[in-house]
């Protein structure tokens, strides 16, 4: 490998553990049941007992907090692979920043479908939204930091 050109394996691969680790969280053993009832246990030995529609509550959000920060993350490495793959440029920004949230979407909805065949799991639209404007809010922000720390490189004529 020249230095000048990427290195795609090291440029790609954080992206994919990331969507792995989606996979694995999309499974029955991260259903709602089962890291629920880890969590009261827990919850409970550290801070005794706690009203369980509190609990319910605060699970919930917790649950919708997790895919928010974990889409948001997979848009933040997507861009990162697909910026070391096309380039820094100014004129490349906003087209990797597309092809981040298109990817995160499309893992989003994967995501959403397999988890409609899986018995203790509900695959929702709701969800795949959830998670996509969540890439996107974390790709706008990224975005602009980029171009206010001019880490973009000037485009050459």
């Amino acid at each position: 490998m020249t230095a000048s050109r990427p290195n795609l394996l090291r440029a790609w691969w954080p992206a994919s553990v990331w969507i792995g680790l989606i996979a694995f969280e999309s499974t029955d053993f991260f259903s709602a049941q089962n890291t629920g009832s880890v969590l009261y246990t827990l919850w409970t030995r550290l801070f005794g007992e706690v009203d369980l529609y509190d609990f319910l509550i605060f699970h919930h959000y917790l649950r919708k907090t997790g895919h928010v920060v974990g889409y948001g993350m997979l848009s933040l490495l997507l861009l990162r692979g697909w910026r070391a793959t096309f380039g820094q440029g100014q004129a490349l920004l906003w087209r990797t920043a597309l092809l981040s949230w298109l990817g995160t979407a499309f893992v989003a909805s994967m995501d959403e479908w397999h988890q409609s065949f899986i018995p203790s799991r509900t695959g929702t639209w709701r969800d795949a939204v959830l998670d996509s404007m969540a890439g996107l809010v974390f790709l706008l922000v990224a975005y602009f930091m980029l171009r206010r720390s001019h880490e973009v490189a000037p485009d050459l004529p």
